[in-house]
């Protein structure tokens, strides 16, 4: 691995891309799958773990906690266990770790205090909190809603129904389901409010609770029951990142060239997954083939009408592939990822404007006019998914610079070496 310049140089495409891509392991199963690893009623291993910032830091998480993670090979063994211990678990940049960790802390004996980078402060966790609360858990986080705070636990968790507003972040939910099994009283979460965004990240969740042999109840819109039990071990393998395959099958997208991600599952809960009708529906080709997923850009890029509500994460790349478009676009429904790493659509607006983008943004998305792009300096604030977009408006136009794209070691360590090669 080469250190990048920074500000990075994003490199340029001067002819179509043409190229095979395979990409690090899912950050939302691996960090599910250690979490669910680490409360169950024995050893597991989880094949093919994502290394990377975020993942290690949810390892350290549950080691601190008491069970044993082994991360030196490609599949990390999970030994179970909870620990009698005072203890601090940094956070870093990681909201699977600041949300999903509390409830498994509070199974344990002791204050467990969390604290991360000061990014992370900004971001929400407050109806996790007043969640647990609710459950029977003392938490004490001086009436911020956020970090830094402590879990008291004292080795049990009552449970039962605890109603909050996950319209921030499926995380909310998720963080509680995980756990919820190992409550006296299991746990039924009821959410209030505005839509939840990501669902396919609480179906990732609840899928992933029933393969462990946990009953949950899912039937009735905005309700969740996980009734209490064991959770049963098991050895699982991680899938490919599919949203880290957006700046990769954007690049065919921009250069009219032709990329496949290889081992693209034929069915998954990765919300990744919608980058097949998105990229579709802007002109290009896609298919499944023997290897993964083949995409081939069109001569034009065409914009588009669409609502990435249950998809937010791909709002960054998808904004840099609508500032290239021939045609209007307009994205709707992801007001939410105003508190993901950074306020997304604040700094998309800024950032693509800055190069000459015609972009209005909205209080829940942004629209764009075909404009032509200039070089420029491209902040990336401390957000990973920023980058991606970065390096994506790079390959299409001269002259632009990355800040730090080394934040996006979170999901996809050596990504900048790797995206250089291709290009």
């Amino acid at each position: 691995m080469t250190v990048p310049a920074d500000p990075w140089p994003a490199p340029r495409a001067t002819r179509p891309v043409e190229a095979t891509v395979s990409l690090p392991g899912s950050k939302s199963q691996t960090n599910r799958a250690l979490v669910l690893a680490a409360l169950a009623d024995g050893p597991a291993v989880v094949g093919r773990a994502l290394r990377s910032r975020d993942t290690l830091l949810m390892a350290a998480a549950l080691q601190r906690l008491g069970a044993t993670v082994d991360t030196t090979g490609d599949d990390w063994a999970v030994t179970p266990g909870l620990a009698e211990v005072d203890t601090t678990i940094d956070c870093g940049l990681a909201g699977t770790v600041m949300r999903f960790v509390p409830p498994v802390a509070a199974l344990s004996v002791g204050t467990v205090r969390f604290d991360g980078d000061a990014h992370m402060r900004a971001r929400p966790v407050g109806p996790v909190l007043d969640a647990l609360r609710a459950l029977g858990v003392e938490v004490d986080d001086d009436g911020r809603a956020a970090l830094p705070f402590a879990v008291h636990a004292t080795g049990t968790v009552p449970g039962g129904t605890a109603v909050i507003d996950a319209s921030a972040s499926s995380q909310f939910v998720s963080a509680l389901l995980l756990a919820g099994a190992r409550f006296v009283h299991g746990v039924d979460v009821r959410h209030d409010g505005e839509p939840v965004p990501s669902q396919p990240h609480i179906e990732m969740t609840v899928a992933m609770l029933r393969e462990h042999g946990v009953s949950v109840d899912d039937a009735d819109p905005n309700r969740w029951a996980v009734a209490p039990g064991p959770i049963r071990a098991l050895d699982r393998v991680i899938e490919p990142d599919l949203s880290n395959a957006a700046p990769f099958l954007a690049l065919a997208a921009v250069t009219g060239g032709s990329v496949t991600v290889r081992d693209w599952p034929l069915e998954t809960t990765q919300a990744g997954d919608a980058l097949r009708e998105i990229l579709t529906a802007m002109g290009c080709a896609v298919e499944h083939v023997d290897h993964g997923l083949q995409v081939t850009g069109p001569d034009r890029l065409q914009g588009v009408d669409l609502d990435l509500h249950d998809v937010g994460e791909l709002t960054p790349v998808v904004a840099a592939l609508c500032a290239l478009a021939a045609s209007p676009s307009h994205l709707r429904g992801v007001g939410h990822v105003r508190g993901h790493e950074t306020d997304r659509l604040a700094a998309l607006a800024k950032e693509l404007g800055g190069l000459g983008a015609a972009v209005t943004e909205r209080p829940d998305g942004l629209s764009f006019e075909p404009a032509t792009l200039t070089g420029g300096l491209w902040h990336t604030y401390a957000d990973h998914r920023m980058a991606h977009a970065g390096v994506v408006v790079g390959a299409a136009v001269d002259g632009v610079l990355v800040e730090n794209v080394a934040t996006t070691g979170k999901t996809f360590p050596d990504f900048a070496d790797v995206w250089a090669s291709l290009l």
